[in-house]
């Protein structure tokens, strides 16, 4: 009896601890790692966050951009970090695109990280070149199949978001394109306008003034719904091509063993921002759909999408890379 007591007791000064953690949380400063450079929406959607956060908390929520290796190092970071809620992951698509796209990972995507919540989905929109003599997707489809391996599309790189929405689309459709990577988004579609190349999967965000200028002409989104910032550009279900979709997301993790109450307490600040109706509108400036989750979705989504993108990177043949 006095040894179960004496567990009772153990266990409850156990539950008090962990509930002033999460009461007193953060308390000192916080660091939420970006895995690229500064200036991109992966950055933007962090600073907003942080912004967020100690407008909410105080100011104890720093960006901290660690870029290199298509997110590996500042992943890497983060799954080495104590885990205490003071280090902070914002994720984006590569996290679970990386395993198919590398030999080896300095960590294990699913074991290493505690999710905590998704923010936001950005679509890419599907954009052609003026002198193509299309104007839809289907006619684009046909146009390339009477031309195979003659039309070229522009990417942010090889293994990027942009790039996975080209493979996919050319598996669904049954479509030989050739694949022009550049070193970014913004040259890439530099070289789209120019007239260099004649297709490119681009960034909404970053697409949308070429759009509107008629610099180049935008067939289909790569959402499931429409996109409130392009509302007369359909989906690519809409335009013909069954059972496609491909998103750029964007997520927060903490390291694995996070406690609980902490990694709750960050859920359910999120999800009240996400839910402001100016936050939203700041998120939607972007281009992007705001997608508040529980740290459940988060990990369900984390695993299908690894399952997604390594069938599409399999059967596009391409080879992983050495690190």
């Amino acid at each position: 009896m006095k040894i179960l007591l004496c567990g009772h007791v153990a266990l409850l000064a156990c539950l008090v601890a962990a509930s002033a953690v999460g009461q007193s949380y953060p308390g000192r400063t916080v660091r939420m790692i970006v895995p690229v450079s500064a200036g991109g929406v992966t950055d933007v959607f962090a600073r907003t966050l942080a912004q967020g956060f100690n407008e909410a908390w105080g100011p104890y929520f720093i960006v901290d951009n660690r870029p290199g290796a298509g997110g590996m190092i500042g992943s890497e970071l983060v799954a080495r970090a104590a885990p205490d809620g003071y280090t902070l992951l914002m994720a984006y698509t590569s996290h679970v695109t990386n395993p198919s796209l590398w030999t080896h990972l300095p960590y294990d995507t699913q074991r290493d990280f505690a999710p905590v919540a998704m923010i936001a989905t950005v679509p890419s929109v599907l954009i052609v070149h003026p002198s193509l003599p299309v104007h839809t997707v289907r006619e684009l489809i046909g146009f390339a199949k009477r031309r195979p391996h003659e039309l070229d599309y522009a990417s942010s790189g090889t293994g990027t978001a942009a790039h996975l929405a080209a493979v996919l689309f050319s598996q669904r459709a049954g479509l030989f394109l050739t694949h022009v990577p550049y070193k970014g988004g913004s040259p890439a579609i530099y070289e789209l306008v120019g007239g260099q190349v004649s297709i490119m999967f681009g960034s909404l965000t970053t697409a949308h003034q070429h759009i509107r200028s008629g610099r180049v002409r935008a067939l289909a989104v790569t959402s499931k719904k429409r996109n409130p910032a392009a509302p007369l550009v359909p989906t690519m279900e809409e335009a013909g091509v069954a059972d496609y979709e491909a998103l750029a997301w964007f997520a927060l993790f903490a390291p694995a063993q996070t406690p609980g109450l902490i990694i709750n307490k960050l859920n359910s600040e999120i999800d009240a921002m996400l839910n402001h109706r100016v936050l939203r509108e700041r998120f939607l400036a972007q281009g992007a759909a705001v997608t508040p989750s529980s740290p459940g979705e988060l990990a369900d989504r984390v695993r299908s999408e690894m399952v997604k993108w390594r069938g599409v990177i399999r059967a596009a043949g391409i080879e992983p890379m050495k690190n």
